[in-house]
């Protein structure tokens, strides 16, 4: 009954699904990014000043990093935890300067948008990015290195 309910999910389901919203993320946020990168940094500077947000030249140039990097970061499930929370910040500052005071729907000017991306992004940073990444290789890899000495420890003993 609780794997009805979610509550058990399968271990190959579950990282299947972390796949896929890591990859579909990941896509939407690149997308957003080289749009950035496409108008210039100035322009998208230029852009973040008429919205009156504070140090622009900096501001855009973390929107360009958060995007295009975090979510390449969080398409290949490399130090996700970190991409995640990086995506979270753009998203916030997205949010606290576009968005805040504006009504939910995206189609309306609202947050519906970066929304998603901050939650979607807060839920892979605090699960990590499943089986199916790099994350997981490289953590697989130390493991097995760590696990040697011993190994060979106990074959010479």
């Amino acid at each position: 009954m609780n794997a009805l309910f979610g509550t058990n999910t399968p271990a190959p389901l579950r990282d299947v699904a972390l796949l896929i919203a890591r990859v579909g993320l990941g896509v939407v946020l690149i997308s957003h990014g080289l749009d950035k990168v496409d108008a210039g940094l100035g322009a998208t500077a230029d852009g973040f000043d008429a919205m009156g947000i504070p140090l622009p030249d900096a501001a855009a140039a973390f929107a360009i990093v958060a995007e295009v990097g975090g979510g390449a970061l969080l398409a290949l499930g490399l130090l996700t935890p970190v991409a995640g929370l990086l995506v979270v910040a753009q998203m916030a500052g997205a949010f606290w300067f576009a968005h805040r005071g504006t009504e939910v729907m995206s189609s309306a000017g609202g947050w519906e948008l970066v929304g998603v991306i901050a939650f979607l992004a807060l839920v892979l940073a605090s699960t990590g990015s499943g089986r199916f990444s790099l994350d997981r290789l490289i953590a697989d890899r130390f493991a097995g290195d760590r696990a040697r000495p011993a190994e060979a420890a106990a074959v010479a003993g």
